[in-house]
């Protein structure tokens, strides 16, 4: 069994959530202390009961000490289970790293899967469904994986009810990745979307960003929606796409929050990418370690900036697969990312 600090680099969830995906993966067992040590509100909290929830349905495991507040946990996976699922975080928690913890090996089963989710699916620090969906899974479609994501409703902090739906078929085989170079910015996709409020909080928004945007606005190509949900909130997203790479920002409204300051958000993090030479912004470069590391080969990935919560997901998953993992770069600053090895 392995023993894993929980407070180890980071030492919040992300831990928790990377251990439990692959130790269904590779069948290894695991205790874990000092879970989100580093928290204010350490311990196991409903987003991450329900991941180790999840894990523990798809890996048929035995689990001890998954109880609210709990900082220890024991997980054994008995293997990998296919079939349908169905998950209700009961807050605003982030149905998307709910599902991220049980896609990979839903993916490596021997059938088809299909998982539901209730919760937060526009909240922060965690990425948002529409970040998923036109960003993520560009990725994990390039990498081999065949996903289907379906948003029902979406649900914001704090009230959450959003409800996601996913369709896993198994790979028969996963590539890595190359993305050294992005090469010149073709176009930019702009999404301006608000759930219960007018319309002109999403014009608000769209306008702010082509304002701030000078000159790069002539390439936005921007969509205004208008998203089912039983709670009040507003998104504005901008997607980069060029020669070889993309990259995602965006902002999430919030209780006394202009719509302005939703849309300078997204464009101030997209500035601070094209400020460098960064391939793929930086979260999304945490969010590949995993499947990298599960593909077959030699993978690199330049990264508009090297984070701790990075360089901690790459010592949890070697941990558990025999790879190489090297990043070149310090904290703050663009690096390289290289993964190989690959398969358990």
């Amino acid at each position: 069994m392995l023993n894993i600090d929980g407070s180890i680099g980071e030492g919040g969830g992300q831990v928790l959530r990377t251990s439990l995906a692959l130790a269904v993966v590779t069948g290894k067992p695991f205790r874990m202390t000092n879970i989100r040590r580093r928290r204010s509100k350490p311990g196991l909290m409903p987003q991450h009961l329900k991941a180790v929830e999840a894990a523990g349905a798809v890996g048929m495991a035995r689990v001890e000490g998954d109880r609210f507040g709990s900082r220890e946990l024991i997980f054994e996976p008995g293997g990998i289970r296919s079939g349908e699922f169905h998950f209700d975080i009961g807050t605003a928690g982030s149905t998307s790293l709910v599902l991220q913890t049980v896609l990979y090996p839903l993916s490596l089963g021997n059938a088809d899967s299909t998982i539901s989710l209730i919760g937060g699916t526009h909240v922060p620090w965690s990425p948002c469904f529409h970040y998923l969906q036109l960003h993520w899974l560009h990725y994990m479609r390039k990498i081999g994986f065949a996903i289907e994501l379906e948003l029902e409703s979406a649900g914001f902090y704090p009230r959450g009810g959003g409800r996601i739906r996913a369709v896993v078929h198994p790979t028969a085989e996963l590539s890595p990745l190359r993305l050294t170079d992005r090469g010149p910015l073709k176009r930019i996709r702009g999404v301006s979307a608000v759930a219960n409020l007018s319309a002109d909080v999403a014009e608000r928004q769209k306008k702010q960003a082509l304002k701030k945007l000078g000159k790069l606005s002539e390439i936005v190509e921007f969509e205004v929606l208008f998203l089912p949900s039983p709670s009040i909130g507003t998104l504005l997203l901008l997607l980069a796409e060029f020669e070889n790479s993309q990259c995602c920002f965006y902002g999430l409204g919030a209780r006394g929050k202009p719509a302005e300051r939703v849309a300078d958000e997204a464009v101030m993090e997209l500035r601070d990418f094209l400020s460098t030479d960064g391939s793929v912004d930086h979260y999304l470069a945490d969010q590949l370690v995993v499947p990298l590391a599960l593909a077959s080969g030699a993978s690199e990935v330049r990264s508009s900036k090297i984070t701790q919560h990075l360089t901690t997901n790459a010592e949890v998953v070697k941990m558990f697969l025999p790879v190489s993992i090297e990043i070149d770069g310090a904290i703050g600053k663009p690096g390289s990312i290289r993964i190989s090895g690959g398969k358990q």
